[in-house]
């Protein structure tokens, strides 16, 4: 069992920057595709980011593209989300998920299987 523990999460202001970390407990996962998703107050979890466990590839949201930058360094066993040039629209609880080992990277939610509890994201304006 994989048990992810997201960290860097607070409050900013707009046009600000966060680096949001994501680390597993007790296990490696560099041959799992990771994930960042949020969940803003009253609406759906939505896809933000996601990377393959080689790192080679990435996918982003339309609305975080240019200003988010998702990346592992598999050596600290770490993925980290960078995000600048942050929104109010940005306020959120974000979430990292794992994938299957070896699986290849997707953003459908349904293919992760391996959660954090959130850390929270607040943007004033």
């Amino acid at each position: 069992q994989l048990q992810l523990v997201e960290s860097g999460g607070g409050l900013v202001q707009a046009g600000d920057s966060l680096r949001l970390s994501c680390a597993p407990s007790g296990r490696t996962f560099s041959r799992y595709p990771v994930g960042w998703f949020r969940q803003a107050p009253g609406k759906e979890r939505e896809f933000v980011a996601a990377i393959s466990w080689t790192a080679s590839i990435t996918h982003y949201a339309d609305s975080v593209k240019g200003r988010f930058t998702i990346s592992r360094d598999n050596a600290k066993n770490t993925v980290y989300l960078q995000m600048n040039s942050l929104k109010p629209e940005d306020t959120a609880v974000y979430y990292c998920a794992a994938g299957l080992e070896g699986a290849f990277i997707t953003i459908r939610e349904s293919t992760y299987d391996y959660w954090g509890q959130g850390t929270q994201v607040t943007v004033s304006s």
